[in-house]
């Protein structure tokens, strides 16, 4: 067996582990983070859970951390006593990023997390089987303790040899990204393995791990090895390790070899994760800006490697450089060693532990700056300047680049090299606060303006029909459909405020147009829904009155978060038929309630369309299991799960 068919194996609930069926899985852990979990806990309320089934649930609050008015510490102080009513750990503000805090702190080899972040599978730097997911599947297993998905086939990538001074964990996922591209991960895991491996810490292997979701790939994992058990034990956690890898000779879908001794520094150039480039190649590019940190390159040894490139140098002023360590203890380690001084010292400009400028909360760069991130996305308009031109690219890089003014790889002779793991950190949980044990009967959730109850939407019915709304092209994003930023997120728990600013990046005059004609319907092309999990993309347009979206393909959570909302997702049969319809048409699904009802357990049913302006037939499929058909026709998992899952 392989390590993923093992980590399923041991959890398996219901199914066969065959790729391509649906199964259920035992889930031991999740993760939610304050920009989606607040609504995954209006929606756990609103399902009737009582208390969290899971042996250990988590929410952080790393995303809304700007607090330019009321609504974000609102959300802060609701989620607080929900997590107390609820049997939920809280991470307080400043406790650092979810999905590095939750490596360094509850991680553990050989379990399964589901997370309400796209970047969950960070943890698969551990062992573990870590899933990114919307808020209504993470409310589900919370109080479930089950969650469903597509058995995934498994890709193998064998690393071999040893990464050069001035190459990086960053660009070996880079790496990746240039062969499978950002859709060449879709319903498959990713599966490491290899000599290679024996050099890449815990640190290291969680970078390539994260970015695993521009791939979109349901899952990274690593085994649990000596590396492993050093990281855990370093942490105070060395009862949590156990050894877990693959078998020999184990079968995979594909293997993919990357020789680490050839691997040259890599960045992703605008406006995509997979538009990878050597450095080398870029030529002259003049930065503007220089930002260090998120949840893909934040951690201990990405920080001390910038560290002491900066020590004793200046930043030139032409430069911003920004640095956001990922965790408190990070930070402390910083301030105790002296490293901190050093990057203060140099110019750059020190971020509290939050996501900070990865999600266009602040730190948006000039007009028509290059901005150079060590971050997992570089969607255009994400930093928050539409014009800006953003590189993904490793901490060695972006500080070599900061230092000189332009893009270039650290070849400096006397660049430090990578960074040893101490043996053991100074560990405080302080700002960790676990739950209530005992719930007094009187406790109440506190809810300011900001919190607005969950809708429960109606059952479909026999026949849609409506108004096509927008034409998107390929690979439109869910900061596409519901944009973030310091302007949006704070009204993530307010689905009517965000109503305004639904699919505006597309077309601007989506939310008017909604509006005007009652709702109706989205045409989109390939990988529909690509990048964060952010379940808004999906709640915000049926709130709307979205009915259902038509593409050529989906990505993974975003085809579930519809699902789960009551949108249905339609495939063209000829993708040609995309062409033909266009925006304003008037279309129409006859009997496709009586469609998805039927099809027996099979994962694909046939939809009939017709666009009543121009006077033709389509046909389309929904490739659903029988369950999300019935959640479809249900009205979506809220009303599903009321009736049959409570």
């Amino acid at each position: 067996m392989n390590l993923v068919e093992k980590l399923i194996g041991s959890h398996l609930v219901e199914g066969s582990p065959k790729a391509g069926s649906e199964i259920s899985v035992r889930i031991d852990q999740t993760l939610m983070q304050d920009a989606l979990g607040t609504m995954s806990c209006l929606q756990f309320e609103a399902m009737g859970m009582e208390r969290t089934a899971v042996d250990l649930s988590v929410l952080y609050v790393d995303h809304n951390t700007l607090q330019t008015g009321f609504e974000n510490a609102d959300d802060h102080r609701f989620l607080r006593t929900f997590c107390r009513k609820y049997g939920l750990h809280y991470s307080r503000p400043g406790n650092g990023i979810c999905h590095q805090v939750h490596l360094e702190r509850f991680g553990k080899p050989g379990g399964t997390l589901l997370g309400t972040d796209s970047h969950t599978p960070t943890a698969g730097a551990l062992g573990m089987l870590a899933i990114g997911a919307g808020g209504l599947d993470v409310a589900v297993a919370m109080g479930t303790g089950t969650y469903h998905l597509t058995m995934p086939s498994v890709i193998k990538v064998e690393l071999t040899g040893n990464l050069r001074p001035e190459a990086s964990a960053k660009d070996i996922i880079l790496k990746l990204l240039s062969v499978l591209t950002v859709k060449g991960g879709v319903g498959k895991v990713m599966e490491y393995g290899g000599e290679g491996l024996a050099g890449l810490t815990v640190y290291e292997r969680a970078t390539i791990a994260n970015m695993g979701a521009e791939l979109g790939a349901t899952s990274s994992v690593f085994p649990s090895d000596a590396q492993t058990e050093r990281f855990l034990r370093a942490q105070g956690r060395a009862e949590a390790f156990r050894a877990i890898g693959a078998d020999e000779g184990a079968a995979y879908e594909r293997m993919i070899l990357i020789d680490l001794d050839d691997l040259d520094p890599l960045a992703a150039a605008p406006h995509s994760p997979d538009n990878v480039v050597p450095v080398s190649e870029l030529g002259h590019v003049a930065v503007d800006q220089v930002c260090i940190g998120s949840c893909t390159n934040s951690s201990y040894s990405d920080m001390m490697r910038v560290a002491a490139a900066l020590k004793g140098r200046t930043i030139p002023p032409e430069v911003s450089l920004v640095v956001s360590p990922g965790s408190k203890q990070v930070l402390a380690e910083l301030s105790r060693n002296g490293a901190l001084a050093d990057m203060v010292s140099a110019g750059a400009r020190v971020l509290e532990c939050a996501c900070g400028p990865c999600i266009g909360m602040g730190q948006a760069p000039a007009s028509g700056a290059v901005s150079l991130r060590t971050f997992n996305r570089n969607f255009e308009k994400r930093s928050g300047t539409e014009d800006a031109r953003v590189y993904l690219a490793s901490p060695e890089t972006a500080v070599a680049s900061a230092l000189a003014g332009r893009i270039r790889a650290l070849d400096d002779p006397g660049a430090p090299g990578r960074v040893a793991m101490p043996e053991r950190f100074a560990v405080d949980d302080n700002l960790i606060e676990p739950p209530f044990k005992d719930v007094p009967p009187d406790y109440e959730v506190q809810r300011g303006n900001n919190i607005k109850p969950f809708s429960v939407f109606d059952s479909m019915e026999e026949d849609i029909r409506g108004t096509l709304l927008a034409k998107t092209g390929d690979n439109v994003t869910t900061d596409h459909i519901m944009p973030g930023g310091a302007e949006v997120l704070p009204y993530r728990s307010n689905i009517p405020r965000l109503a305004r600013y639904c699919l505006v990046r597309c077309d601007p005059d989506f939310p008017e147009n909604a509006a005007r004609y009652g709702g109706g319907f989205v045409l989109g092309g390939e990988n529909y829904g690509q990048g964060s999990s952010r379940e808004h993309a999906a709640l915000v347009p049926v709130y709307m009155g979205v009915r259902a979206v038509l593409a050529k393909s989906f990505a993974r959570i975003h085809k579930a978060n519809l699902i789960n909302c009551g949108i249905v997702p339609l495939e063209f049969l000829d993708p040609g038929d995309y062409d033909r319809i266009d925006k304003f048409d008037a279309l129409s699904f006859a009997g496709i309630r009586s469609a998805l009802s039927g099809g027996g357990s099979s994962g694909e049913v046939r939809v009939a369309g017709r666009n009543e302006t121009k006077r033709f037939a389509f046909e389309l499929r929904c490739s659903a299991s029988r369950r999300e058909r019935d959640i479809l026709t249900a009205g979506g998992m809220v009303r599903y799960a009321r009736e049959r899952v409570v």
